[in-house]
């Protein structure tokens, strides 16, 4: 665990502009910084950075935050990978709480393992570029296969020697040990005698998300039928093949600007798009797609579009597995290639215009694909087209949203040619056989029980309370002006006018609580009562306490709200003055207060009416009534203050 005192050092050291800076170019604008955005496609300069307030915000797709937030979001970074990440740009020490010794020496490994690969790495590379054989031999393979020097140094591509153990000697004699080589993988061991595992391969480094080389595929470069073509290393405390997608730290990014993931079999395939400029690529290098996978695409999209090669014999049972995507809520597009093409060939073959071309044209929805897939094959034979209809529901049960599967199932109505409540009735049969196997119920026994998620009662999106929108106005306003005074014209006991001053948290938190009211969204009631207790205190947070706070939701809210768009400026010059929110500051808080209170009102009224259509005692009819007209008193004060007209 990060201390609260590093975090703070971080926060203070880490300036928005300049690690923004890194990776963008920004143009000054008045006291602020503007650029395009590095998160959604479009190209306009609507992404704006506050050195003042130590804040990004991008008023096109609305992420906000500070220099903590901005790296989670470009780097996909966890919050404390995001600050370890800080803290090494600008060298500061974290503590973390004590380490037991086994800790300590499992993390020493841990570095030890990844040191050891970074050195084979550089040895490989060195081999590949300035031995004979590595030239002759490794370089001439990805010289014949169209990889240009660019690719070749942006995978940092290799080559290990065709001889039993000349990396392991050369490891042995720069201080790596015996256990330590075998631990990685790069070494096996037969009678006591160590072996380069590699040898005569060509090297494709493999990287973790955070860029560290974590394993290592080879392929082999003969025709020996006694060697598997293709060899990784195997799994160690750094390297588990299920939760690792090849490319992946170089692609992550293009995922998520392109929201969309393309997903390949090969090492080839990647490097081929890649070189071909479609970078949002990568593969599972041949193994099934893990859940783990999965997950990790998810972090950056949740479309997913599948390559399969044109004479892939294997496709049916690849959308077997297929199912994991949906069950993962992903969005799946498959594409097939024309006949004896793979990824790579198709790449090097056609122009880059026919293969995006190819690629939008022909991507198909997966459940689509797969209805007519199956019913090829099954041509008129009634029970092989039944067959057809459960494997399809069974792909459609395992989508988590159930507005989804209702469209699939319509979508399937029509190619099956099927009723629609047929189909919709054995997804919910299938749904409840997954409700009973989840929740332990025997199959046999008779229940009432429902799945949550059953088609014909669809789960309820969250829907935001009817005064979200106001509240966030008024959270703004304390932000901006909690501790501003106003002056308010107040008549004393004797009829006379006097004026009082009031800070702006004052009247707003008072006239709100004293008359009843409350926040109903979580996160803007939180922050209200943040600053209700500080008007008790007598002291208000600044606005670093909420952009840099532990819960992420109020940081979120505060970047966002404290962000703006433009600043106004007075052209004296032309003898145009624009008055600024501070000179309107009184009536801008009375008739935002008095709009949240309009909208409450307005709710009491409803709930009151169907009280009173479902009220049969006359008494308790008169008191919901009267109440009504209490409400409507109310809210005619409230229009006229507002200046509001109802026209009836």
């Amino acid at each position: 665990m990060i201390p609260r005192e590093t975090i703070a050092s971080i926060m203070e050291a880490a300036r928005i502009e300049e690690v923004v800076g890194e990776f963008m170019s920004l143009k000054r604008r008045g006291g602020n910084l503007i650029g395009i955005c590095p998160f959604h496609k479009e190209k306009t300069p609507s992404f704006i950075v506050s050195p003042a307030k130590g804040i990004f915000k991008c008023f096109g797709c609305g992420k906000a935050g500070d220099s903590v937030r901005f790296i989670m979001e470009h780097e996909h970074y966890s919050y404390p990978e995001a600050l370890r990440y800080l803290a090494k740009k600008y060298n500061i020490e974290i503590q973390e709480s004590e380490e037991t010794p086994e800790e300590r020496a499992a993390q020493s490994e841990r570095e030890a393992m990844f040191n050891l690969n970074v050195f084979a790495q550089k040895y490989f590379c060195n081999i590949l570029h300035n031995d004979d054989e590595g030239r002759s031999v490794g370089l001439s393979y990805f010289r014949e296969r169209d990889f240009l020097d660019p690719i070749i140094e942006k995978f940092q591509l290799g080559y290990c020697p065709d001889k039993r153990d000349a990396f392991t000697r050369y490891a042995l004699d720069n201080g790596y040990s015996k256990e330590l080589l075998v631990k990685t993988g790069l070494s096996t061991e037969h009678n006591n005698i160590l072996y380069d595992r590699f040898q005569g391969r060509v090297i494709f480094p493999i990287f973790n998300l955070t860029g560290k080389v974590i394993g290592f595929g080879g392929r082999i470069l003969t025709s020996d039928k006694t060697k598997a073509k293709y060899l990784n290393s195997p799994e160690s405390e750094i390297y588990n093949k299920s939760q690792t997608l090849y490319g992946i730290y170089f692609a992550k990014n293009e995922i998520s600007r392109q929201d969309r993931c393309i997903l390949v079999e090969g090492y080839a395939d990647v490097l081929s798009m890649h070189q071909a400029g479609i970078e949002n690529v990568v593969a599972s290098s041949g193994t099934s797609l893990t859940t783990e996978q999965i997950k990790m695409i998810s972090r950056y999209t949740k479309n997913i579009m599948v390559l399969y090669d044109g004479d892939s014999a294997g496709i049916k049972a690849a959308l077997r597995g297929t199912d994991m995507i949906l069950a993962e809520g992903m969005n799946v597009r498959i594409v097939v290639l024309p006949p004896e093409e793979d990824p790579d060939s198709f790449v090097r073959h056609n122009p880059i215009e026919e293969v995006t071309r190819y690629i939008s044209e022909q991507s198909k929805d997966f459940i689509r694909f797969k209805a007519e897939l199956l019913l090829k094959d099954s041509g008129d034979d009634p029970i092989r087209r039944a067959q057809v209809t459960k494997e399809i529901i069974e792909s459609i049960s395992v989508i988590p949203d159930a507005i989804f599967r209702a469209s699939y199932i319509k979508e399937c109505s029509r190619i099956l040619d099927m009723p629609e409540q047929t189909l919709m009735n054995e997804l919910n049969k299938k749904l409840r056989a997954q409700f009973r196997k989840a929740n332990g119920i025997d199959e046999n026994v008779v229940t009432d029980e429902k799945p949550e998620n059953s088609v014909e009662q669809p789960p309820m999106e969250d829907v935001l309370p009817r005064t979200y929108y106001v509240e966030r106005d008024l959270i703004r306003l304390l932000l901006n002006y909690a501790d501003e005074n106003v002056m308010l014209e107040e008549e004393n006991e004797e009829g006379q006018a006097e004026t009082h001053a009031y800070s702006v948290a004052s009247l707003i938190i008072d006239d709100i609580t004293n008359d009843g009211f409350s926040f109903s969204d979580e996160t803007n009631a939180e922050v209200f009562n943040i600053f209700a207790k500080a008007l008790d205190d007598g002291e208000f947070p600044d606005t670093n306490f909420f952009i840099h706070n532990e819960n992420q939701k109020i940081a979120d809210l505060a970047a966002d709200l404290l962000a703006t768009p433009y600043k106004l400026d007075n052209w004296e010059k032309y003898e145009i003055f624009v008055a600024g929110e501070s000179a309107v500051l009184k009536d801008l808080v009375i008739e935002t207060v008095y709009r949240f209170k309009g909208i409450v009102i307005d709710e009491r009224r409803e709930e009151a009416l169907k009280a009173l259509q479902n009220e049969q005692d006359a008494d308790n009819q008169m008191i919901i009534l009267d109440k009504i007209n209490t409400l409507d008193k109310i809210k005619k004060i409230l229009n006229e203050k507002l200046g509001i007209v109802v026209i009836k």
